[in-house]
Protein backbone atom coordinates (compact mmCIF):
# COMPACT_ATOMS: atom_id res chain seq x y z
CA UNK A 1 0.00 0.00 0.00
CA UNK A 2 1.33 3.25 -1.20
CA UNK A 3 1.68 6.32 1.24
CA UNK A 4 -0.99 8.07 -0.46
CA UNK A 5 -2.99 5.41 -0.36
CA UNK A 6 -2.79 5.13 3.63
CA UNK A 7 -3.16 8.90 4.55
CA UNK A 8 -6.61 8.75 2.07
CA UNK A 9 -7.92 6.75 4.81
CA UNK A 10 -7.48 10.33 7.47
CA UNK A 11 -9.16 12.38 4.57
CA UNK A 12 -11.00 15.36 6.07
CA UNK A 13 -14.33 14.03 4.29
CA UNK A 14 -14.48 10.53 5.28
CA UNK A 15 -16.46 8.85 2.07
CA UNK A 16 -18.46 6.25 3.59
CA UNK A 17 -17.94 2.30 2.05
CA UNK A 18 -19.56 1.81 -1.49
CA UNK A 19 -21.64 -1.15 -1.53
CA UNK A 20 -24.01 -2.36 -3.61
CA UNK A 21 -27.86 -2.39 -1.45
CA UNK A 22 -29.80 -5.70 -2.82
CA UNK A 23 -31.32 -6.79 0.40
CA UNK A 24 -33.68 -4.28 2.71
CA UNK A 25 -34.84 -4.98 6.53
CA UNK A 26 -38.19 -3.70 7.10
CA UNK A 27 -38.23 -1.08 9.68
CA UNK A 28 -37.61 -2.58 13.32
CA UNK A 29 -36.87 -1.40 16.43
CA UNK A 30 -33.15 -0.34 15.92
CA UNK A 31 -33.96 2.66 13.64
CA UNK A 32 -35.71 3.38 10.85
CA UNK A 33 -34.34 1.34 8.35
CA UNK A 34 -31.80 -1.37 8.06
CA UNK A 35 -29.86 -2.71 4.64
CA UNK A 36 -27.80 -5.56 4.36
CA UNK A 37 -25.82 -6.50 1.67
CA UNK A 38 -23.01 -8.95 0.68
CA UNK A 39 -19.13 -7.90 0.49
CA UNK A 40 -17.63 -11.13 -0.35
CA UNK A 41 -18.83 -15.00 0.06
CA UNK A 42 -18.28 -14.49 3.99
CA UNK A 43 -18.83 -11.20 5.02
CA UNK A 44 -22.24 -8.86 5.49
CA UNK A 45 -22.57 -5.47 5.59
CA UNK A 46 -25.48 -3.88 7.93
CA UNK A 47 -25.81 -0.47 7.07
CA UNK A 48 -27.76 1.53 9.54
CA UNK A 49 -28.30 4.66 8.28
CA UNK A 50 -26.61 7.71 5.96
CA UNK A 51 -24.78 10.10 8.18
CA UNK A 52 -22.22 10.32 11.65
CA UNK A 53 -24.83 11.35 13.98
CA UNK A 54 -25.75 10.04 16.88
CA UNK A 55 -28.49 8.46 16.26
CA UNK A 56 -26.75 6.60 13.71
CA UNK A 57 -23.81 6.00 16.26
CA UNK A 58 -26.03 4.29 18.65
CA UNK A 59 -27.75 1.99 16.38
CA UNK A 60 -24.35 0.89 15.56
CA UNK A 61 -22.93 0.43 19.13
CA UNK A 62 -26.51 -1.22 19.98
CA UNK A 63 -26.29 -3.92 16.95
CA UNK A 64 -21.95 -4.71 17.36
CA UNK A 65 -22.56 -4.74 21.31
CA UNK A 66 -25.43 -7.17 21.07
CA UNK A 67 -23.18 -9.66 19.07
CA UNK A 68 -20.03 -9.08 20.91
CA UNK A 69 -22.25 -10.71 24.26
CA UNK A 70 -24.66 -13.05 22.24
CA UNK A 71 -22.74 -14.73 19.10
CA UNK A 72 -24.01 -16.94 16.73
CA UNK A 73 -22.92 -20.32 15.49
CA UNK A 74 -20.37 -19.38 12.51
CA UNK A 75 -19.91 -15.46 13.51
CA UNK A 76 -16.06 -14.81 13.42
CA UNK A 77 -15.44 -11.20 13.84
CA UNK A 78 -17.40 -7.77 13.82
CA UNK A 79 -16.01 -4.32 12.98
CA UNK A 80 -17.91 -1.03 13.57
CA UNK A 81 -17.86 1.86 11.61
CA UNK A 82 -19.60 5.14 11.36
CA UNK A 83 -22.79 4.02 9.90
CA UNK A 84 -22.28 0.34 9.17
CA UNK A 85 -21.15 -2.92 10.96
CA UNK A 86 -19.21 -5.68 9.05
CA UNK A 87 -20.39 -8.83 9.89
CA UNK A 88 -17.92 -11.73 8.96
CA UNK A 89 -18.74 -15.41 9.67
CA UNK A 90 -18.28 -19.08 8.80
CA UNK A 91 -20.46 -20.34 6.05
CA UNK A 92 -19.56 -24.25 7.22
CA UNK A 93 -20.23 -23.25 10.63
CA UNK A 94 -23.14 -21.19 10.53
CA UNK A 95 -26.19 -22.09 12.69
CA UNK A 96 -29.25 -20.59 13.61
CA UNK A 97 -28.97 -19.12 16.98
CA UNK A 98 -32.24 -20.83 18.74
CA UNK A 99 -32.62 -23.75 16.68
CA UNK A 100 -29.28 -25.12 15.21
CA UNK A 101 -30.30 -25.37 12.18
CA UNK A 102 -28.16 -25.29 9.17
CA UNK A 103 -28.87 -23.37 6.04
CA UNK A 104 -28.54 -26.67 3.92
CA UNK A 105 -31.79 -27.95 6.03
CA UNK A 106 -33.67 -25.09 6.38
CA UNK A 107 -37.02 -24.87 5.85
CA UNK A 108 -38.64 -24.85 2.57
CA UNK A 109 -35.22 -26.54 1.59
CA UNK A 110 -31.25 -25.67 1.25
CA UNK A 111 -30.46 -21.83 0.78
CA UNK A 112 -27.82 -19.81 0.26
CA UNK A 113 -25.03 -18.84 3.17
CA UNK A 114 -26.02 -15.42 2.60
CA UNK A 115 -29.96 -15.93 2.75
CA UNK A 116 -29.39 -17.71 6.05
CA UNK A 117 -26.97 -15.36 7.67
CA UNK A 118 -29.44 -12.20 6.90
CA UNK A 119 -32.26 -14.02 8.56
CA UNK A 120 -30.82 -14.53 11.63
CA UNK A 121 -29.66 -10.88 11.44
CA UNK A 122 -33.29 -9.70 10.61
CA UNK A 123 -34.06 -11.34 13.82
CA UNK A 124 -31.33 -9.86 15.92
CA UNK A 125 -31.98 -6.68 14.89
CA UNK A 126 -35.65 -7.06 15.04
CA UNK A 127 -35.37 -7.56 19.29
CA UNK A 128 -32.84 -5.17 19.79
CA UNK A 129 -34.84 -2.52 21.21
CA UNK A 130 -34.34 -5.22 24.73
CA UNK A 131 -30.87 -4.37 24.51
CA UNK A 132 -28.95 -2.64 27.53
CA UNK A 133 -26.55 -0.36 26.39
CA UNK A 134 -23.06 -0.09 28.09
CA UNK A 135 -22.38 3.28 29.87
CA UNK A 136 -19.89 4.93 27.77
CA UNK A 137 -16.54 5.43 29.05
CA UNK A 138 -14.47 9.02 29.52
CA UNK A 139 -11.05 8.51 28.62
CA UNK A 140 -8.62 11.58 29.20
CA UNK A 141 -5.43 12.05 26.91
CA UNK A 142 -3.22 14.36 28.37
CA UNK A 143 -1.49 16.54 25.72
CA UNK A 144 1.71 18.74 25.37
CA UNK A 145 0.37 21.28 22.54
CA UNK A 146 2.72 22.93 20.02
CA UNK A 147 6.52 22.91 20.62
CA UNK A 148 8.30 20.26 18.06
CA UNK A 149 5.79 17.79 18.75
CA UNK A 150 2.48 20.36 17.56
CA UNK A 151 4.93 22.12 14.61
CA UNK A 152 1.98 23.30 12.67
CA UNK A 153 -0.14 24.63 15.49
CA UNK A 154 0.68 28.20 14.67
CA UNK A 155 -0.17 27.41 10.84
CA UNK A 156 -3.76 25.96 12.36
CA UNK A 157 -3.95 29.16 14.58
CA UNK A 158 -3.35 31.49 11.47
CA UNK A 159 -5.51 29.77 9.38
CA UNK A 160 -8.13 30.51 11.45
CA UNK A 161 -7.22 34.03 12.42
CA UNK A 162 -7.15 32.80 15.99
CA UNK A 163 -3.90 32.76 18.82
CA UNK A 164 -2.01 29.49 19.28
CA UNK A 165 -3.82 29.68 23.07
CA UNK A 166 -7.59 30.13 21.80
CA UNK A 167 -6.61 26.90 19.37
CA UNK A 168 -5.63 24.98 22.21
CA UNK A 169 -8.35 25.96 24.40
CA UNK A 170 -10.79 25.07 21.67
CA UNK A 171 -9.52 21.74 20.55
CA UNK A 172 -9.73 21.02 24.90
CA UNK A 173 -12.72 21.65 25.57
CA UNK A 174 -15.23 19.05 23.51
CA UNK A 175 -16.00 15.83 24.93
CA UNK A 176 -15.46 13.58 21.58
CA UNK A 177 -17.10 10.88 20.91
CA UNK A 178 -14.67 8.08 18.97
CA UNK A 179 -16.61 7.23 16.07
CA UNK A 180 -14.61 4.64 14.90
CA UNK A 181 -11.05 2.47 15.37
CA UNK A 182 -9.45 2.40 11.58
CA UNK A 183 -6.57 2.92 8.76
CA UNK A 184 -3.92 2.53 11.14
CA UNK A 185 -4.14 -0.22 14.48
CA UNK A 186 -5.74 2.02 17.87
CA UNK A 187 -6.35 5.23 15.56
CA UNK A 188 -9.53 6.90 16.75
CA UNK A 189 -12.24 9.05 14.64
CA UNK A 190 -13.14 11.86 16.51
CA UNK A 191 -16.29 13.59 16.09
CA UNK A 192 -16.94 16.69 18.03
CA UNK A 193 -14.34 19.14 17.08
CA UNK A 194 -15.00 22.92 16.84
CA UNK A 195 -15.59 23.87 13.34
CA UNK A 196 -13.24 27.20 14.49
CA UNK A 197 -10.49 25.12 14.34
CA UNK A 198 -10.66 23.30 11.02
CA UNK A 199 -8.08 22.95 8.73
CA UNK A 200 -7.21 21.74 5.22
CA UNK A 201 -4.59 18.72 5.63
CA UNK A 202 -1.11 19.42 4.10
CA UNK A 203 -0.14 19.57 0.36
CA UNK A 204 2.63 17.05 0.99
CA UNK A 205 1.76 14.04 3.47
CA UNK A 206 4.74 13.48 5.74
CA UNK A 207 6.29 10.27 5.61
CA UNK A 208 6.44 9.28 9.49
CA UNK A 209 4.84 10.54 12.35
CA UNK A 210 5.30 9.96 15.58
CA UNK A 211 3.18 7.71 17.83
CA UNK A 212 1.35 9.98 20.43
CA UNK A 213 0.96 12.96 17.58
CA UNK A 214 -2.15 14.52 18.00
CA UNK A 215 -3.34 16.15 14.74
CA UNK A 216 -6.19 17.79 12.47
CA UNK A 217 -7.50 16.90 9.22
CA UNK A 218 -10.49 19.27 7.87
CA UNK A 219 -12.95 19.20 10.69
CA UNK A 220 -11.60 16.00 12.65
CA UNK A 221 -9.26 15.27 14.50
CA UNK A 222 -7.42 12.08 15.71
CA UNK A 223 -4.54 10.95 17.54
CA UNK A 224 -1.63 8.65 15.93
CA UNK A 225 -1.56 5.77 17.96
CA UNK A 226 1.79 4.62 15.96
CA UNK A 227 4.44 5.47 13.72
CA UNK A 228 2.71 6.06 10.26
CA UNK A 229 2.97 8.01 7.53
CA UNK A 230 -0.10 11.22 6.96
CA UNK A 231 -1.22 14.59 6.06
CA UNK A 232 -2.66 16.31 9.22
CA UNK A 233 -1.63 19.23 10.97
CA UNK A 234 0.40 17.81 13.89
CA UNK A 235 -0.55 20.33 16.93
CA UNK A 236 0.68 18.36 19.91
CA UNK A 237 1.50 14.72 21.38
CA UNK A 238 0.55 12.51 23.66
CA UNK A 239 2.69 11.03 26.80
CA UNK A 240 0.00 7.98 26.63
CA UNK A 241 0.20 5.01 25.03
CA UNK A 242 -2.90 3.84 22.70
CA UNK A 243 -1.54 0.66 21.32
CA UNK A 244 0.09 -2.31 23.05
CA UNK A 245 0.11 -4.97 20.63
CA UNK A 246 0.56 -7.42 23.40
CA UNK A 247 -2.52 -6.92 25.22
CA UNK A 248 -5.30 -9.17 25.36
CA UNK A 249 -7.34 -5.32 23.83
CA UNK A 250 -4.42 -3.76 22.21
CA UNK A 251 -5.94 -0.36 21.76
CA UNK A 252 -6.63 1.89 24.45
CA UNK A 253 -9.71 3.63 22.63
CA UNK A 254 -12.51 1.61 21.72
CA UNK A 255 -15.84 3.04 19.52
CA UNK A 256 -18.31 4.44 22.02
CA UNK A 257 -15.93 6.09 24.10
CA UNK A 258 -15.66 9.62 25.03
CA UNK A 259 -12.29 11.38 25.01
CA UNK A 260 -11.17 14.84 26.68
CA UNK A 261 -7.72 16.37 26.14
CA UNK A 262 -5.95 17.74 28.93
CA UNK A 263 -3.47 20.07 28.15
CA UNK A 264 -0.11 19.60 29.94
CA UNK A 265 3.19 21.32 30.18
CA UNK A 266 6.31 19.98 28.91
CA UNK A 267 8.05 18.79 32.16
CA UNK A 268 4.56 17.16 32.64
CA UNK A 269 4.50 15.00 29.45
CA UNK A 270 8.41 13.78 30.40
CA UNK A 271 7.26 12.90 33.33
CA UNK A 272 4.26 10.80 31.94
CA UNK A 273 6.73 9.45 29.22
CA UNK A 274 8.96 8.04 31.96
CA UNK A 275 5.96 6.75 34.20
CA UNK A 276 5.12 5.01 30.73
CA UNK A 277 8.79 3.48 30.21
CA UNK A 278 9.25 1.57 33.77
CA UNK A 279 5.08 0.56 33.36
CA UNK A 280 6.55 -0.99 30.05
CA UNK A 281 9.62 -2.41 31.44
CA UNK A 282 7.95 -3.75 33.84
CA UNK A 283 5.10 -5.76 32.21
CA UNK A 284 6.70 -7.02 29.09
CA UNK A 285 10.26 -5.29 28.81
CA UNK A 286 9.76 -2.91 25.71
CA UNK A 287 12.68 -0.70 25.30
CA UNK A 288 11.70 3.69 25.99
CA UNK A 289 11.94 6.21 23.38
CA UNK A 290 11.35 9.76 24.56
CA UNK A 291 10.96 10.73 20.34
CA UNK A 292 8.26 8.69 19.94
Amino acid sequence: MSNDQMDAGLNADVEMPSVEKNKKVAESDVGEYVELSPLGDTVVIVTLGNGTDQHTHRKVQALSLYLNRYPFPGLVEIVPAFVTVAVYYDPIKLRDPLTGASWRSGAGGTVSPYTWICRILEGIIANLADQAAEAPRTVHIPVYYGGEWGPDLPAVAQHNGLTVDEVIELHAAPEYLVHMIGFAPGFPYLGGMSRRIAAPRRSTPRLTIAAGTVGIGGQQTGIYPISTPGGWQLIGRTPVTLFRRDNEAPSLLQAGDRVRFQPISHKQYLEWRRSEHEYSNYTCGSSYDDSG
